[in-house]
């Protein structure tokens, strides 16, 4: 047995050598070259994997398989780094219209290019949906390269990869139904999406609550290995989660990177994985060289063509459609399509599982790999030379043409920008509800698995099923009353809202007020009854007895009579630690520490504030006061407890009882003062 597992490890330490070894030339030679290196690690595992004579130098596919999780996590993990979720409210709407354009229209093409092919109906379906996904890895690692990441249709395709890698895991979902049973149900589908928005809402509530706490605590040390191995332990423990709930390592590495991006300390865990990310995603892309048969793209080169051909033309069409539909100028929506066009980790995942599943034909998978390989090249090439096409289209389109596009872009934008106060106010008011309800659903699908696991671990239960559901119910009630109340109080707000939008006094006149009673008590009587409409439904499957539940329902009430105002609370604190870590300012994370250059000394002054507990400034860290940026002057230094911190960094906090040392011309250390002692800096 040790001998094996010596073996296995020398193994995987030689594969990762090699794989280390040639992506370190890679990176060198194509850097040279002036050519984008991730079409370098793609040839490098071509060169040196398993289906290349005359002597394979990795031959070891779960070493390959190993390789290529390690680099999807880390590469989805910084760019949920990168993409904090205040961008992604910014482009979720638009985002969420192009991605389900885009998804419609290839599956579509895929699915007529495989009848086109004479494929089998599930060879089509499957085609359809491999060709539908763009890959977020491949994208972000050329926008990285190609120094594009800031831009802003990249912020909008980084929107649209997220969205569709969330509606390729619902697609994962019903494919696999729709391959055992032959159909798709309604059922089935409802399912399968609450569960996953549940998963996404309370992963996302608590995560945001408790991780940027918990890593303002392990910073306090001032240890970087400490943080690190913090960071890394949320990351590899959500991407297990999600393994664990039968969702991809793609998507939990993503969502625990979006929340970290909310800490204070982003600019330092930032910096603190760049070398990890750098050293992963080579070995990804080398993973998926590592994955292509020459022969089999050699058999199937006809097919591979044409599917690729289809990818690029179909993704930059639909991409575009899809972009400009959502309200974007066309210029931004050609560059989102460019950016779109190509196939990859998802593609993958729906191909093998069609094999795993034996429904496919067996060439699906290495087609589909062939495809990723061609559409990966041409990606940079098309980003590149996205502003030649943009510049080509606005010479080749009419006049007539350019000015409807264009009136239409300023439409739509009037509509965002034309919502009365009361809309916006009801707009929120639902999302809140829906939040909620959301986090219900959540707590009740996972007292359903409990009840499941508990029962098939512990079949021999005192008092069986029932004191099992009994249990459950009553727990997962008391866990939603927090959240339940909420629903209830929104819904009181909305239906006064509603009934004074729909009841003018112009129509009502004396009779006003009590219309307005009488639709306000309708809407909140519906809206009550279908909450617990609702409630019964998520209940189904751990409702116990008619005697249990009774007596049950009692304690519930009576707890949310007693407690109500501790459960108010409660959720209010919830609320505000979210919303104290959804405002903290995205360019003040990434503010770098100052450099003073000599010349400017001349005119620098030096002078020390003491840091008071009633002073805005203080608690908060250095980046977040965006002193030098704001006023002109810099904190160069800080007496705290008898120590000096000297040129303390972004991430150092200030706290009461501090001395703080700025320099700075006196115009500008007037302007500090002002801004630590009273919060605002004059203008």
């Amino acid at each position: 047995m040790l001998a094996a597992t010596a073996g296995y490890n020398v193994t995987f330490l030689h594969d990762l050598a090699i794989v280390m070894i040639v992506a370190g030339l890679v990176t060198i030679l194509f850097h040279r070259l002036k050519q984008p290196v991730v079409l370098g690690y793609i040839l490098a595992g071509v060169i040196i994997g398993p289906h290349t004579p005359p002597f394979p130098l990795i031959v070891d596919e779960p070493t390959i398989h190993t390789l290529s999780e390690l680099g999807v996590i880390f590469l989805m993990f910084s760019l949920g780094l990168e993409f904090s979720l205040g961008k992604l409210k910014e482009v979720g709407p638009t985002a969420f219209i192009a991605a389900m354009a885009a998804i419609l229209i290839m599956l579509s093409a895929g699915y007529s290019l495989g009848q086109a092919f004479g494929w089998s109906t599930m060879d089509s379906i499957f085609l359809g949906a491999i060709i539908s996904i763009s890959s977020t890895t491949i994208i972000v690692k050329a926008l990285d390269e190609l120094g594009l990441k800031k831009e802003r249709f990249a912020n909008l395709i980084f929107g649209i990869l997220i969205v569709e890698d969330i509606l390729a895991i619902v697609m994962i979902a019903l494919l696999s139904g729709f391959a055992t049973t032959g159909s798709f149900t309604v059922a089935h589908i409802g399912m399968t999406f609450a569960k996953l928005v549940s998963f996404l809402g309370l992963l996302l509530v608590i995560g945001l609550i408790v991780v940027p706490r918990l890593l303002n605590y392990v910073a306090r040390f001032k240890s970087n290995e400490m943080l690190l191995i913090t960071v890394l332990g949320l990351c590899f423990g959500v991407s297990l989660l999600a393994v664990e709930l039968e969702y991809s390592v793609a998507l939990g590495a993503f969502l625990i990177g979006a929340i970290v991006a909310e800490a204070r300390q982003i600019g330092r865990i930032e910096m603190l994985m760049e070398p990890v990310r750098d050293m992963f995603s080579a070995v990804f892309f080398v993973s998926i060289g590592l994955l292509i048969d020459p022969g089999l793209i050699a058999k199937h080169a006809v097919p591979v063509l044409i599917i690729a051909t289809v990818v690029v033309v179909g993704q930059v069409t639909s991409g575009t459609f899809g972009a400009f539909v959502a309200g974007h100028e066309k210029r931004v929506a050609l560059r989102v399509g460019m950016g779109l066009a190509q196939i990859g980790e998802f593609s993958f995942i729906i191909a093998s599982l069609g094999l795993s599943l034996k429904v496919t034909s067996e060439f699906l998978y290495p087609i589909a790999v062939a495809v990723s390989a061609v559409t990966t090249l041409t990606t940079p090439y098309l980003l590149k030379n996205s502003d030649r096409v943009v510049d080509w289209f606005d010479r080749a389109v009419p006049g007539p043409i350019k000015a409807w596009l264009d009136l239409y872009t300023r439409w739509i934008g009037g509509l965002r920008k034309g919502s009365s106060f009361a809309i916006r106010l009801l707009r929120k008011w639902l999302w809140q509800i829906a939040l909620n309800l959301v986090l219900v659903t959540g707590v009740f699908i996972a007292a359903a698995s409990l009840r499941s696991q508990l029962l098939r671990r512990w079949p021999g239960i005192p008092h069986g099923q029932d004191a099992v559901k009994a249990v459950l119910w009553l727990g997962a009630m008391l866990l939603s009353l927090p959240s339940l109340i909420a629903v209830f109080r929104k819904l009181r707000a909305l239906s006064m809202l509603l009934a004074e939008m729909s009841v003018k006094r112009t129509a009502g006149g004396k009779e006003t007020p009590a219309l307005r009673s009488i639709v306000a008590n309708t809407i909140l009587g519906a809206g009550s009854a279908l909450l617990i409409l609702v409630l019964l439904l998520l209940s189904s499957t751990i409702l116990p007895s008619w005697k249990l539940l009774v007596a049950q329902a009692l304690i519930v009430v009576t707890s949310a009579i007693v407690l109500r105002r501790s459960f108010v609370k409660l959720y209010s604190k919830a609320e505000y630690a979210l919303k104290e870590t959804l405002s903290q300012p995205s360019a003040a994370h990434r503010e770098l520490s100052t450099h003073i250059l000599p010349a400017i000394l001349r005119d620098a002054q030096l002078t020390t504030i003491p840091i008071s507990e009633q002073m805005p400034s203080a608690g908060k860290l250095i980046a977040e006061l965006a002193l030098r940026t704001r006023t002109g002057a810099s904190i160069v230094g800080i007496q705290r407890d008898g120590t000096n911190i000297i040129n303390p960094g972004p991430d150092e906090e200030l706290r009461p009882g501090d001395e703080v040392l700025l320099l700075g011309n006196q115009a500008s250390l007037e302007s500090a003062r002002k801004l630590l002692i009273s919060g605002s800096a004059p203008t």
